[in-house]
């Protein structure tokens, strides 16, 4: 599935990344403790978090994600975004909980990716 496929289920905003949208992501992964994402999420996946702050891209980065979708309306600051822009992310946002967020990626295909 890609970026812009996830982005239209989702109803989500583009907040970076309107080039990335036609990456395909094999895996979804959402956890808020960047600890559980380090342990146990597949590089070169989707991570879907609620987590609102700068350690949330540098984790990602660690582990290749090529995406960042925050959660419960949740809005990234600017320093967020141009970190995000740095690494080469994207970034989404959607009102879902996370919760909805999975499950409508998954009755869609996509899968967890630990």
């Amino acid at each position: 599935m890609t970026i812009g496929e996830m982005q239209k289920l989702l109803n989500a905003e583009i907040l970076f990344g309107d080039e990335l949208l036609d990456l395909d992501a094999k895996f979804v992964f959402s956890a808020d403790m960047m600890s559980d994402v380090l342990a146990y999420a597949e590089e070169c996946s989707v991570l879907i978090t609620g987590l609102c702050n700068p350690q949330v891209v540098r984790t990602a980065e660690m582990l290749d994600i090529a995406c960042i979708i925050f959660v419960r309306g949740k809005m990234p600051d600017e320093n967020i975004i141009a970190l995000a822009r740095g690494k080469g992310m994207a970034i989404l946002a959607t009102k879902h909980y996370m919760f909805t967020t999975c499950g409508i990626l998954y009755e869609h295909g996509l899968r967890g990716g630990a």
